[in-house]
């Protein structure tokens, strides 16, 4: 169990410990090409978890540009875009359109069957027991984010071995992070209880 006394600080919170511990796993990555290619996984992935940036100017350039941040700018790719100086961090963003594609589970997106994609590649071990934690915890806080339902580890698990055609064997004892449970629907319920048993009054004392 990690606390957060022992955890690394969020250099950008909006973005999440998920996308801050991806980043982490690229840097310790040794061949350049696959560094390259799962940076730009996680690009993806960062702008899943913003849609409200992509209608600004510089889109691309700024998901970039927080990667390099969330680095500490030592993370050493091959990027559409120069590294940022730590002088100059504000640029304008650029309209990018939203691609569209056929997605069998909308709220996961397209990056996600990417990934699985890229993970079912991969020889069994250590390294790719990480890549499938750290996927299936990202699963499931899209999955709350999206959908407002809460979801068990066990649902995600099944939609990863689904999306993977069977391809990819979830970890035995993996246990997925905790995510909020959303309070949206159960707020609303109790406003209309309140207005109910309001009414209720009012008939009662006529």
């Amino acid at each position: 169990m990690e606390y957060n006394t022992e955890r690394n600080k969020l250099v950008i919170p909006e973005y999440g410990r998920n996308v801050q511990k991806m980043i982490e796993y690229a840097q310790s990555i040794e061949d350049r090409d696959e560094r390259t290619k799962t940076a730009k996984a996680i690009v993806q992935i960062m702008g899943q978890l913003n849609p409200q940036f992509k209608d600004a100017a510089d889109y691309s350039n700024t998901l970039w540009d927080h990667l390099f941040i969330i680095s500490n700018f030592s993370l050493d790719v091959d990027s559409p875009y120069p590294m940022p100086e730590k002088e100059a961090l504000q640029h304008k963003p650029e309209k990018v359109p939203y691609p569209q594609h056929n997605i069998r589970y909308k709220h996961y997106g397209k990056t996600t069957e990417f990934i699985i994609e890229d993970i079912v590649k991969r020889e069994d071990g250590p390294e790719k027991d990480i890549m499938i934690k750290m996927l299936c915890n990202f699963m499931k806080m899209a999955y709350t984010n999206w959908n407002r339902d809460s979801v068990n580890d066990e649902q995600i698990f099944n939609n990863v071995i689904d999306m993977s055609k069977g391809k990819i064997k979830i970890p035995e004892g993996l246990v997925l992070n905790a995510v909020a449970e959303p309070v949206q629907r159960n707020h609303k319920s109790n406003h209309k209880k309140k207005k109910r048993s309001r009414s209720n009054g009012s008939r009662g004392r006529k």
